[in-house]
């Protein structure tokens, strides 16, 4: 049992440093707290690795994992730009807390969903036929791996200047969900009208944010 935990946590650990989420965790922390974005790794951490040592490839099934992932990359373009609008957690803590915790939970969900680090999930709970050490163990990586984006997101809060910030981390979400797009819809009937209407929305969503801004000067 400890050989699978171990065995889970470090190949979890190991393939979720450089991975998207890792990069979600970094964009993460540079907009809500700190122990709001622990908490929501680790609910979704929770859900997805159980749905992925559970159900496995059955999933597949009646789940179409290309659909997930262009939903996800839209997803990933939306939260872009809602980055670019400002809004954060100053003040009323305790009305908020709520909203920014479930904000980290669905979109590191959604991010996980039939991604390698899944996969990964399903094929050790495969190979070592043992549910809760892997479960547990690819919850230990992808928290491990998780801090070290944390602690770059927190560095990089206090040495760049907010608005910097906030382009950045928008720029990360939004690329992504472009990458996402376009790798996902390969083959997809309708894929450039997919890409047009992304391309459209994310320019049409950053001239009415900029005007806004303009604006409220």
């Amino acid at each position: 049992m400890l050989d699978a935990y171990w065995a889970s946590a470090i190949f979890i650990l190991l393939a979720e440093m450089g991975d998207k989420t890792q990069l979600l965790g970094i964009a993460m922390a540079t907009r809500f707290r700190v122990t709001t974005v622990v908490l929501g790794i680790l609910a979704a951490s929770f859900a997805t690795h159980f749905l992925a040592v559970l159900l496995g490839s059955y999933m597949t099934n009646f789940v179409d994992i290309k659909l997930i992932e262009i939903i996800v990359a839209a997803f990933f373009i939306l939260f872009g730009l809602w980055t670019l609008t400002g809004d954060s957690l100053e003040g009323e803590e305790k009305k908020t807390y709520f909203n920014a915790f479930w904000t980290v939970v669905i979109t590191f969900f959604l991010a996980e969903m039939g991604d390698k680090t899944q996969l990964a999930s399903f094929s050790l709970a495969a190979k070592y036929q043992s549910f809760f050490a892997v479960w547990s163990g690819a919850v230990t990586g992808m928290i491990l791996s998780n801090l070290v984006g944390i602690t770059i997101g927190i560095v990089l809060g206090r040495r760049i200047p907010q608005k910097a910030l906030k382009l950045v981390t928008a720029a990360i979400f939004i690329v992504f969900g472009f990458l996402g797009l376009i790798q996902n819809t390969q083959g997809v009937m309708g894929r450039n009208v997919i890409l047009t209407v992304a391309i459209i929305i994310t320019v049409l969503g950053i001239l009415f944010l900029y005007a806004k801004h303009k604006k409220g000067r």
